[in-house]
């Protein structure tokens, strides 16, 4: 073999073996994210912070009264989020310190905070009656008992609302607002 044929066996060999190693970099980054995409695992940045119901539970069929009586209207065209608060009875200090967190909430919103209510069931504490989006709910046995871990001896969950009237997601007691505050902010592009 002459030298110009040893050339072109290296060069051949050279090219065979970076398209394999091209092969195995393309299959091994697709192997390596279907594992991660069914093993459950998502970077922290798309992490909900409240749990993501699974079905949502529908409340078109319950619909809320307003202390007043009234029909709590859910007006899907209106794009309007709801965070509904449902304390147990012997709720105080505890709800004054989440009434408080929530208005802050709704607050940040900035310009979007028109649409975003905040639902509570039952008598709201007076630190908190004169916030604009809040809208106190007669307490019925039947809307409570369709929301999930309502009666939890941890304290107060709260619930995000979609504009439909469907709540998708469950906060545990002792939340994070800003957790809130960073899952109905990517709610609210949601349009």
């Amino acid at each position: 073999m002459n030298a110009t044929s040893q050339d072109r066996l290296s060069s051949r060999s050279r090219g065979r073996w970076t398209l394999i190693a091209l092969f195995a970099l393309f299959f091994g980054a697709m192997a390596l994210a279907g594992v991660l995409r069914f093993s459950g695992w998502q970077p922290t940045a798309h992490r909900n912070a409240g749990q993501l119901l699974q079905p949502p539970v529908d409340l078109r069929q319950r619909p809320p009264l307003l202390a007043d009586g009234q029909v709590y209207p859910w007006n899907p065209d209106a794009r309007t989020w709801r965070i509904l608060v449902a304390p147990s009875a012997g709720c105080t200090s505890e709800c004054v310190t989440l009434s408080q967190g929530l208005g802050k909430v709704w607050q940040l919103f900035g310009h979007n905070a028109d649409n975003v209510e905040i639902l509570w069931l039952g008598t709201p504490p007076a630190e908190v009656q004169g916030l604009p989006a809040l809208r106190a709910l007669r307490d019925q046995p039947a809307l409570r008992s369709a929301l999930p871990a309502v009666d939890d001896a941890a304290g107060t969950p709260v619930y995000v609302i979609d504009p439909n009237g469907f709540v998708i997601m469950r906060y545990a007691p002792g939340f994070d607002m800003a957790g809130l505050r960073k899952d109905l902010a990517t709610l609210l592009k949601l349009k």
